[in-house]
């Protein structure tokens, strides 16, 4: 996964760009709190590390816009009914 992230500072502006993977998939549910329910995504390499927190509103939003353009991405192949995809890059076209 690949992050780019631009912070707006006193300076200017200041740029950031990291290729990282993904370590984790956390879904915190609270049940006494539903609203307070979110999905983070773990990311780590051996420079940096961090968390991505999506609240389940902004994931659903999220899932939706990547659902309604997956036919878009080459070398997608979506298993089963589960929701599960498998993106394969062109280096790794063996993958299955």
């Amino acid at each position: 996964m690949q992050i780019k992230i631009r912070i707006k500072n006193k300076d200017g502006v200041a740029r950031l760009e990291n290729t990282t993977r993904i370590q984790e998939v956390m879904i915190n549910e609270d049940l006494l709190h539903p609203d307070q329910e979110s999905i983070a995504i773990g990311f780590r390499n051996q420079d940096s590390s961090g968390i991505i927190e999506f609240t389940v509103k902004e994931f659903e939003d999220f899932y939706k816009t990547v659902r309604s353009k997956i036919h878009l991405v080459k070398g997608a192949r979506i298993f089963g009914g589960g929701g599960a995809y498998l993106y394969t890059d062109q280096q790794n076209r063996n993958v299955r």
